[in-house]
């Protein structure tokens, strides 16, 4: 019986390191890898057009990825919603278009 327990906590102990690896590795591409590859996005389109009109759209471009990237929380809550009101048969106000 004592074995199982052990066995058990050794488990347990398993998964929470495993857990907090995967946020830890979370965290790195969130907080470095995306800001890293927007960086080197820019600089590429920046040295490869030589011209400011590519290289500034590809600043909002990059600033969209990450900002989406940061709040993927908020936006999976969003789209649950829109989901979740689908489903349910409700549409948004008129919007003008047949059901």
């Amino acid at each position: 019986m004592e074995k199982t327990t052990m066995n058990q906590l050794a488990v347990i102990g398993n998964i929470e390191t495993a857990r907090m690896l995967s946020a830890d590795l979370k965290n790195l591409i969130l907080y470095g890898v995306i800001p890293l590859m927007c960086l080197i996005f820019v600089v590429v389109v920046g040295f490869k057009t030589r011209a400011a009109g590519p290289t500034i759209l590809s600043v909002i471009l990059a600033a969209m990825v990450w900002w989406g990237a940061a709040n993927m929380d908020l936006l999976s809550d969003k789209t649950g919603e829109d989901v979740t009101q689908y489903d349910n048969g409700v549409r948004p106000a008129d919007t003008g278009q047949a059901p």
